[in-house]
């Protein structure tokens, strides 16, 4: 240690005075709170603290299952590696759930204590500390957040993280402190002495507090809630509707209005459609005193009936039940079915397969229900559901569903007239507080003597699915990931009925009560399932329980859409991620809100399956298809995911995915396809450019890095039959070298100059300057103009890219010095076919610079933390040529603009030459050790062009990407300007007789924290 701190008074490493002091960035103080939009949260910082640390000290008031939950994985690693912790909590308020406890107090490496409050001191205990241990330093963590799901993730706590050494002040006083209550006998237990007393205490306030509400609900209904003599019920006397709801309503109301008849309602399980239908139709028909607001017009010839039609008889009664709690008592409800003829009511709720039968739909008139709703409405393209939109004639369809994308090529949305009354995918449900807490935890399925579990394990090696190991394997993560609850209740999706009812038969041989639900089975069983695995039971504090009741069903995909279970506390897949959607919607069955459950928990056993890459791709709703930002969310979801909800992936489930996503084509023509048949329905048209990030639907720039492609022009030749437009040659190159090179708005200088030159035909860069002005504030010195003119004029590319567009020749040189539109272009832009095209990009490409590239950073044109290719940054650079057919390398020099753009590729791959193998690596947020080129000594002058940039006027700018593995888009994020401190280290390279240079840099801006470590972790 004396080293460490001899380091620290040499100036090596100084600690944080105040802002006018050069410290290490490792030492200042940061703050730390919850912005999910930020990459930031205190929950993803005490972790990332936990994973590099030696030891561990905690000190919270109040610990829930749903603070410590997303920890969990976190904290098995620690046990793993030994790493010891001491947590210190206390009774105070009686708060902290002893299951939280029981979970702590279970890693052999944790040590808990309670301090107790005792009565008559009028003392609190309110501290919320961390503090983590590595090598001769203490971080601490200290502010306002206790161990709970908020507080960690969503509430506005305000944290500082501080460190020091042993010798540090602040490290003396805290540490003393807690010492002090760790070690307070008069008041601080350890776990068995102090857990039982404390756990009958704290399920006894936790019973009383439940009577009493319940005293309330019973206050309230039979004393308080009484409207015309009847009796309203708490249910329906507190119901509102939520956001997502209020926003249905409102859109509702306005299509009615305008005369439409058809209405499509697009909404993440769990957020209310039914309850939304409901109350948008009560809005739409009047209130119950039958006075009419707006909407429907008063027409004699219909009532106010409803026919509600659903594809299963117990989804049926669950929406008669959301129903009857809007509309209430003055209206009639009934049931038709294989088991209800109950049809002469005011609401009807209708199976499909008995309305489909010809002899019970033709007993109603066409004409008998004034709006017919179509729960699951992607279903509406099956036989049954036709003949029944066939026959009758409402004044009004709506729709519903949580996925209108179909892997067949029925067109949901031209059933319902491509109106959509409202759109709220997983992300903004999740954002608007509408769904319940998940905690999802990728964990690799295990191998068993040898065999990896894959897509062959089914067919050729059932056993090894269903053996006695993989059993113990799987019951050990459910018993440790655990449940928010009194007891579990959980739904196991299975890759096959024969899986589904092997394993439930093995887990009942083993205690758990449980049963397997297919296809096979009836509505009967299948009702008399979900009410064993829901219903209150009587569950002692020691955790048995009493009476009939199901712990888990399994079941294949009868579960994967419209059945309302919000009981459910854990789901658990052991079967592939074959779409986005599955995945959804197997998700969703534990989002519904509960009383009874504060999160629900998701366990995803991840094998080596091809299209692993689908599970980021669900979690995140990101589907641009671009491979960076799958892999950041795998390893940064987590601190940019909504709300208290968490994402930990183990890290063996990290590789298996990563290696699906690497050998992933995300510029497949069948994905593309199928992105775009998506969106084609969803609009009843052929989308322009902009519908495509309007509606959130594939990069566009995905088609134009499609070799075969290039440009959405060919792309609509090839696979579009109601596409007519057809361009000669020369102009398909042109739309495809715009597509290509400039319609990602990287720079707006080449758009502002094309948009121009569609309008006048010369003083082409006068009048750019004038619209960079006039628009952006921004100047354009000579060099920028040379740039932009050599993109132009086909001078900037070199080797192949040259030949590949000679004929892009946008400008040419005009008498009076300026530039004029060339004279093969002007030709083609008579053509308004050509014209339009070409108008459509450049619009396009301004509004992406907007979006993504408009806050440049100091003087440049770049934009911190956006991604780039080579050629991107020698363009943006101002370079005269594009340098990369001649290989850039991990750095270089351009004289005339005097930018030295250094390249790092930060993970390297083990095959590589270890001439190349530059350990590259940063040491802080803001500092970086680089390596220059072999055969480089601390003389060299690439190397003192970087010791003396600043002197010399030389910018070096620092691009960084994770990996090399993405083969198609190559790019870098660009992190700034940095300077070199100085510090060099001369050594020969491993394994090799070359010399390089060690260098020391200082970033200008620290490193995003998210950024930081999606780059430097895993």
């Amino acid at each position: 240690m004396s080293n460490y701190i001899d380091k620290i008074k040499s100036g090596a490493t100084t600690a944080f005075i105040d802002s006018t002091n050069k410290s290490s960035a490792a030492y200042k103080p940061e703050f730390i709170s919850n912005n999910h939009t930020n990459g930031v949260k205190v929950l993803t910082s005490i972790e990332d603290e936990l994973r590099r640390c030696d030891s561990f000290t905690f000190s919270v008031a109040f610990i829930t299952l749903g603070g410590i939950t997303p920890m969990l994985q976190t904290f098995q690693e620690l046990e793993r590696k030994g790493i010891p912790g001491r947590i210190l909590t206390t009774d105070y308020n009686n708060f902290t759930d002893p299951k939280a406890l029981d979970k702590l107090a279970g890693f052999k490496n944790i040590e808990l204590r309670m301090y107790q409050v005792q009565s008559g001191e009028n003392i609190g205990f309110h501290t919320k500390g961390y503090i983590f241990k590595k090598d001769e330093t203490y971080t601490f963590i200290i502010g306002s957040a206790n161990m709970t799901d908020r507080a960690l993730a969503v509430n506005k706590e305000w944290n500082t993280k501080l460190v020091s050494t042993e010798e540090g002040e602040m490290y003396k006083n805290i540490t003393a402190e807690f010492n002090k209550l760790w070690s307070d006998t008069n008041h601080t237990k350890s776990y068995d002495e102090f857990i039982e007393e404390y756990r009958i205490r704290y399920e006894t306030i936790k019973k009383q507090k439940k009577i009493a509400l319940q005293n309330l609900v019973t206050d309230m209904t039979y004393n308080g809630g009484e409207k015309n003599g009847q009796v309203v019920s708490f249910e329906q006397y507190k119901l509102a509707p939520n956001s997502m709801q209020v926003g249905f309503i409102n859109n509702l109301r306005a299509l009615i209005e305008r005369g439409e008849t058809k209405a499509l309602l697009v909404s993440a399980t769990g957020t209310g459609k039914t309850y939304a239908s409901a109350f948008g139709l009560r809005d739409a028909m009047g209130d119950n005193d039958g006075n009419v607001k707006s909407g429907f017009k008063n027409n004699a010839k219909k009532s106010n009936r409803i026919l509600f039609i659903v594809h299963r008889e117990q989804i049926a009664k669950q929406a008669m039940k959301s129903y009857k709690n809007v509309f209430g008592r003055n209206k009639t409800y009934g049931l038709l079915s294989g088991n209800s003829r109950d049809t002469d009511t005011d609401i009807l709720f209708a199976t499909m397969q008995m309305m489909s039968k010809e002899e019970v739909m033709t007993r109603f008139p066409k004409d008998c229900f004034k709006t017919i709703v179509i729960d699951e409405a992607h279903r509406t393209g099956a036989a049954s559901y036709q003949k029944i939109m066939e026959y009758f004639e409402p004044e009004f369809w709506l729709g519903m569903t949580a996925s209108p994308e179909r892997t067949d090529d029925f067109d949901v949305f031209a059933t319902f007239d491509h109106n959509i009354a409202l759109e709220i995918r997983l992300q903004q449900a999740m954002e608007e507080n509408l769904l319940c807490p998940f905690h999802y935890f990728g964990i690799t399925d295990m191998e068993i003597d040898g065999v990896v579990i894959d897509e062959k394990t089914e067919m050729e090696n059932f056993r090894f699915l269903v053996s006695d190991k993989r059993v113990d394997y799987i019951t050990q993560q459910m018993n440790f990931y655990g449940y928010s609850g009194d007891r579990v209740k959980g739904l196991i999706f299975c890759s096959s009925r024969k899986e589904a009812e092997t394993l439930s038969g093995i887990f009942n041989d083993r205690g758990y009560k449980t049963k397997a639900l297919t296809g096979a089975d009836s509505q009967e069983e299948r009702e008399a399932a979900i009410e064993l695995l829901t219903k209150d039971i009587q569950v002692d504090i020691d955790g048995t329980k009493h009476g009939e009741y199901l712990d888990y069903i399994f079941t294949v995909d009868i579960f994967n859409e419209g059945v309302d279970i919000p009981e459910v506390n854990q789901v658990v897949m052991l079967r592939p991620t074959e779409s986005p959607i599955v995945f959804v919607q197997q998700l969703g069955r534990g989002l519904r809100k509960s009383d009874d459950k504060d999160f629900v928990v998701i366990l995803d056993f991840i094998a080596n399956y091809k299209n692993n890459f689908m599970i980021p791709i669900a979690l995140s709703g990101d589907r641009t298809y671009n491979k960076d930002n799958i892999r950041r969310y795998v390893t940064e979801g987590e601190k940019v995911i909504p709300g208290i909800s968490t994402i930990h992936f183990d890290e063996i489930s990290k590789k298996k995915i990563y290696a699906a996503i690497d050998t992933a084509n995300f510029s497949d023509i069948k994905l593309i396809r199928e992105n775009y048949k998506n969106l084609k329905y969803k609009l009843g048209r052929i989308p322009n450019l902009m519908d495509f990030d309007r509606y959130g639907e594939m990069d566009l720039l995905r088609i134009f890095d499609n070799n075969s492609l290039g440009s959405y022009y060919k792309f609509l030749v090839k696979y579009e039959k109601d596409y007519k437009v057809r361009l000669s040659a020369n102009e398909e190159k042109i739309v495809e070298f715009i597509s290509k090179k400039l319609a990602s708005g990287k720079r707006i200088h080449e758009l502002e100059m094309l948009s121009r030159m569609l309008i006048y035909k010369d003083a082409l860069v006068q009048g750019m300057k004038t619209l960079l002005k006039e628009n952006y504030n921004k100047d354009c010195p000579d060099k920028v103009v040379k740039s932009v003119v050599n993109v132009l004029t086909n001078e900037f590319p070199s080797g192949s890219g040259k030949k590949t567009y000679e004929d892009c020749i946008f400008i040419e040189k005009s008498q009076d010095g300026d530039f004029e539109i060339s004279k093969p272009l002007q030709k083609m832009i008579h053509n308004k076919e050509f014209y339009d095209i070409v108008k459509e990009l450049l619009e396009f490409g301004r509004y992406r610079y907007d979006r993504d590239y408009s806050k440049t950073y100091k003087d440049t044109e770049l934009v911190l933390y956006q991604k780039y290719t080579y050629e991107d940054a020698c363009r943006l650079l101002n370079w005269e040529h594009n340098e990369v057919p001649l290989n850039i390398g991990g750095y270089k020099y351009d004289k005339a603009t005097k930018t030295f753009p250094v390249f790092i590729n930060y993970d390297k791959s083990d095959d590589i030459q270890d001439t190349i193998k530059y350990e590259d690596h940063f040491t802080s947020r803001s500092s970086l050790i680089a390596i220059s080129k072999q055969s480089r000594t601390v003389e060299s002058e690439d190397v003192q062009n970087f010791l003396h940039a600043k002197e010399r006027g030389i910018d070096v700018e620092l691009f960084v990407r994770k990996n090399k593995d993405d083969k198609i888009s190559k790019e870098f994020y660009y992190l700034g300007r940095m300077t070199a401190t100085g510090f060099t280290r001369p050594f020969i390279m491993p394994n090799t007789d070359k010399t390089a240079v060690e260098i020391e840099w200082k970033l200008e801006t620290p490193v995003r924290e998210d950024i930081y470590q999606y780059i430097v972790n895993g």
